[in-house]
Parts: C-alpha cells; sequence; structure tokens
C-alpha cells in the first residue's frame, strides 16, 4: 500500500473544533484523536475551540498572517456556515470534518461521515469554489450556504434545535408555535420579472442538495450550479402541509400544486404579516427579503471524483 501521508509535506491548518456539536459528550477526548489522526497526515494543526462569541472573521484573519490559509471545521452546519462566510472572497480553504447532528453540508459536498475518512479528504481530495446566497432583510444582510427560510419552518427552528439536542422542553415551545402560526399572503418576485402572490406558511431558499433532517430540495450539485432551488409552500392546513412537504422532499410521488418548485438566481420574497426569516440558523429579523445568488465564492475541499458540468438560464419550474 502507498502511503499517501509520507509523501505530504508537514502543513499548518487551523482547527476549528465546536467541543458541543452533535450530541458528543466526550469532546476533550475526539478532539486529541482528531489531532492525532491529522498529525498522521503531516498535517500540523493549530486548535481553537469555539463559544458562542467567537469572531471568526478574526479567528480566519490571524491565522492568515500566521501564514496558515487551510481552515478545518470540526463540528456541525451551523459552525461549517459560519466559518464558511468568514472565509468568503478570501484565499482561504475550508476543510470539514462533520461531528454535527445533520452534516447538511458535509453530506452535500460528499465529505464522508466516518471522521477518519474526512480527515483523508483534507489531503487526498481537490478544492472546488462553491456558491453562496446572500439574504438581505432590512438593514442586515448575510450570506448563507445552507438554506434561508421564511415563515413557519424559521419559526419552528428553535424549539427544534432544543428537541434535537435531546432538550425535550422544546417539545411544548414547537407545539404552541405550530398551533399559533397564522399563514400570511406572499408575494414572490423571480428573477425581478416573474411575479407569484398566494396565501401561505413557508418558503425555503436553499443552496445546497439537502437541508433539515437530510431532505433533498435541490440538484446533486447545486452548490455549484449559479442557482437558488425555492420551494412555496401556498395556503393548506398545517397537517397537510407537513405531510406534503416532507413528502415531496422525499421524493414521494405527491401530487400537490400547493407545494410548488422554482431555481432562480434571485427572489424578492414579502410578507403581510410579516413572517420570521432565518438563514443558516440565524434570526434576521421579520418581512420582506432579498435573496440572491453569489458564484464561486468559497474554496471547499471535497473528495476526488468526477465534475459533472451543465450550465441552465432563466427560470426552472419543477412539479
Amino acid at each position: 500500500m502507498i502511503d499517501l501521508a509520507a509523501k505530504q509535506p508537514h502543513k499548518r491548518i487551523k482547527l476549528i473544533f465546536n467541543p458541543v456539536s452533535g450530541s458528543n459528550r466526550e469532546s476533550p477526548v475526539q478532539l486529541m484523536d482528531i489531532i492525532k489522526e491529522l498529525q498522521e497526515w503531516n498535517l500540523v494543526p493549530e486548535p481553537y475551540l469555539t463559544e458562542p462569541s467567537s469572531d471568526y472573521a478574526k479567528i480566519v484573519r490571524e491565522a492568515m498572517e500566521q501564514g496558515m490559509n487551510t481552515f478545518v471545521v470540526c463540528g456541525g452546519d451551523g459552525t461549517v456556515s459560519a466559518v464558511a462566510r468568514a472565509l468568503t472572497g478570501t484565499n482561504g480553504t475550508l476543510g470539514i470534518i462533520p461531528t454535527g447532528t445533520q452534516n447538511n453540508i458535509a453530506h452535500s459536498l460528499g465529505i464522508p461521515e466516518d471522521i477518519i475518512e474526512s480527515i483523508s479528504v483534507l489531503t487526498t481530495g481537490k478544492r472546488i469554489k462553491i456558491d453562496n446566497g446572500i439574504a438581505t432583510c432590512g438593514n442586515i444582510s448575510m450570506p448563507f450556504f445552507e438554506v434561508c427560510s421564511v415563515g413557519l419552518f424559521s419559526a419552528l427552528f428553535d424549539p427544534g434545535d432544543k428537541i434535537q439536542h435531546g432538550d425535550i422542553t422544546g417539545i411544548r415551545e414547537l407545539i404552541s408555535t405550530l398551533s399559533s402560526s397564522p399563514p400570511s399572503k406572499i408575494r414572490l418576485i423571480l428573477n425581478d420579472k416573474h411575479e407569484i402572490t398566494n396565501t401561505g406558511h413557508v418558503v425555503m431558499v436553499s443552496n445546497m442538495p439537502f437541508v433539515g433532517r437530510r431532505l433533498e430540495v435541490g440538484e446533486p450539485e447545486s452548490y455549484k450550479d449559479g442557482f437558488l432551488d425555492v420551494l412555496f409552500c401556498t395556503d393548506t392546513s398545517k397537517i397537510n402541509l407537513m405531510v406534503g412537504f416532507i413528502m415531496k422532499l422525499q421524493n414521494v410521488i405527491f401530487d400537490d400544486s400547493r407545494i410548488m418548485n422554482f431555481r432562480v438566481k434571485k427572489i424578492l420574497i414579502e410578507t403581510q404579516p410579516p413572517m420570521p426569516v432565518m438563514a443558516d440558523g440565524v434570526s434576521l429579523g421579520e418581512g420582506s427579503v432579498t435573496i440572491e445568488i453569489r458564484r464561486h465564492t468559497t474554496t471547499v475541499l471535497v473528495p476526488e471524483t468526477k465534475e459533472i458540468s451543465g450550465e441552465l438560464n432563466g427560470i426552472i419550474e419543477k412539479r
């Protein structure tokens, strides 16, 4: 067997480790195991343990000043997105060791869930440029890499996150929010041209093929195709909404014209009464939001696989 690690020179990297990601409660042991495995691949990590107040832009800037340009995130989608935002527009490269609950970004990019296998990608993989969306709501403008949601799913994010991390107090909050959230009049303007207005509960705009609980909403390489995938759930009962939405996302045949799917480069979403807006788990406020695609903004290490090329134009609607 060829020892690939032996052929590689030693390389300093910034290791950004989230000690509370996923359901992990043995983070000190896991961190040491990851550092040891990185060293086996001749990677010299400088660890940073995340905190709620972490300033990732500062971390990236200071690491680059010290000569490091590879940033390896050991965590879930929230941490990956936060570091990716800090790397946007720089010459830094993002590596991912998925240890979160869902790991949709890593899964979408084909990065193995196995820690040792994902570490091998940092040396044997290839660099690609991925897109990001940028959501502007009021005075807040923020890049996102996974999904921007408007409406019911944004309102359910916090209690759902509590439940996902073992906090059963989120169940009461989730039920209360689900039962009390009214529909809104929702107006979509696609690519500054096409308008759709209807009453509904939720709009989801995704940059990745998978969101939420590994729900497939986009094409396999939607993270670099120059489009955002839009799911618009028009007025229906909340039970029908949840059942139909989940069935559609899981590619079960479900012929319901109230659940529409578009691919766009830009979308304006207006809601009345105002609905909550959330991008990659970060609240942006309520009301009108403009979302646009940004091409090839961030460099990521992914497994060496065959490229699939192709460019589409205009608005594509899928049913």
